[in-house]
């Protein structure tokens, strides 16, 4: 005589697909709150990223000179100053020595890399009467203040 054993019940396989689905569609409802929010905390994080980058090839210019901040086309303003080939033109100090190219904001509508003689960042330097460079996005997004100071 046997025993019939009546199992019921979800197989692993069951439960992981229940599982993934649940991930997915909660993936979904978390990104579809507010896009627009992430979209601008991904460019906050690009800016600081970029500010960096400026700040890092600035101080092996500085580094490689004996302390000094060497350009041609003159010290570091003091008050904050749009990096530009208009405005303050540090890209012939810093490209392609020390950095490929210079970084732009990512949502600044006229801010663009060509060359070193075409170009505008976006981003704002100023060093003060203690040699201490600071540089800025301006346009810095969800009230956040995007500044590096070395």
């Amino acid at each position: 005589m046997m025993i019939k054993i009546d199992r019921r019940g979800f197989t692993l396989l069951e439960m992981l697909i229940v599982m993934a689905l649940i991930a997915i569609l909660a993936g979904i409802v978390i990104a579809s709150l507010n896009p627009a929010r992430q979209f601008a905390l991904g460019r906050n994080s690009t800016r600081r990223a970029h500010i960096t980058t400026i700040m890092n090839a600035i101080s092996a210019n500085v580094s490689e000179n004996g302390g000094i901040f060497i350009c041609s086309t003159g010290t570091i303003p003091s008050t904050p100053t749009n990096m530009s080939n208009g405005d303050y033109d540090i890209a012939p100090c810093l490209a392609p020595d020390y950095i490929s190219s210079m970084p732009f904001d990512p949502s600044v509508t006229d801010a663009h890399w060509t060359d070193s003689t075409d170009y505008d960042t976006g981003y704002e330097v100023s060093m003060d009467a203690d040699d201490i460079v600071t540089i800025s996005a301006p346009e810095a997004e969800l009230e956040e203040s995007i500044t590096i100071t070395r």
